[in-house]
């Protein structure tokens, strides 16, 4: 049996990750980590990484980038492998969590869920395949609580065309007070936040007469918190330091 750390464990996120860890006779809730330490039922909570002196085989994070210097000095001072499912890091949390990888196994991704991580290969088919002759649009939808914008997610799928184009595009974020053609160079990212939506990406490739569009529609977080024990489980077994994705948990590859 697994024993996980949930950093973030009083949050919405946290409190699914807890119940889905509930429910897997595989895993076992070791300890609780969060800024509100709110008693939680079946294990101990923390108000800081450096408190928790819970033994553990890997952490889960859903918690919120400004936490995560803290998280990390933890995890590679224990020596505890770490799935980070928050989005939203600056470039210099980015080079932190390289650096961390170096000395621990990292699991990383955008999003959790692998109907995403699917549409991510569908999306490098494509834009290989329809190459200039499309242009790529992506929008994005979410709750009115998100706080970053674009999401991590359409950022991911950004990325997964981009490499697969045979040209390098530019990212546009915003066409507000633009008034000339779209250059066929762009990737145009589009965000939408309202109501209670979880999460909606559409990838569109608009060609001469004819549009392409690949969707993904999460309807409940659950896809995301399933995905992350899943990572946890996968992590808490390798040994080898790196940084690791979806992409080795589905297809056994090794970490970077």
């Amino acid at each position: 049996m697994r024993k996980i750390i949930i950093s973030g464990c009083c949050g919405h996120m946290g409190r699914v990750v807890a119940d889905i860890c509930n429910n897997d006779s595989d895993v076992e809730i070791a300890a609780g980590i969060d800024l509100l330490a709110q008693p939680m039922e079946g294990f101990p909570v923390f108000s800081t990484p450096a408190a928790c002196d819970t033994e553990a085989d890997a952490v889960i994070d859903f918690s919120h980038p400004a936490a995560l210097g803290p998280l990390l000095d933890f995890c590679t001072a224990r020596k505890l492998p770490i799935v980070l499912a928050t989005t939203g890091y600056s470039e210099d949390q980015l080079r932190q969590i390289d650096e961390a990888a170096k000395a621990i196994p990292v699991f990383r991704s955008a999003n959790m869920s692998l109907g995403i991580n699917v549409l991510v290969d569908l999306i490098r088919r494509a834009a290989a395949l329809l190459g200039e002759d499309f242009d790529v649009e992506i929008e994005e939808r979410h709750h009115r609580r998100k706080l970053d914008a674009p999401s991590g997610t359409a950022l991911m799928l950004a990325d997964a065309a981009a490499k697969a184009l045979p040209y390098e595009p530019e990212y546009v974020y915003d066409r507000h007070g633009v008034r000339k053609p779209r250059d066929r160079r762009e990737i145009g990212v589009s965000s939408l936040r309202g109501g209670t939506i979880v999460g909606d990406h559409t990838v569109v490739f608009a060609g001469r007469d004819e549009v392409i569009e690949l969707s993904h529609h999460a309807a409940s977080r659950e896809v995301f918190a399933v995905g992350a024990v899943k990572a946890a489980k996968f992590l808490a077994g390798v040994d080898a330091p790196g940084l690791y994705d979806m992409s080795h948990l589905i297809g056994g590859e090794k970490g970077k």
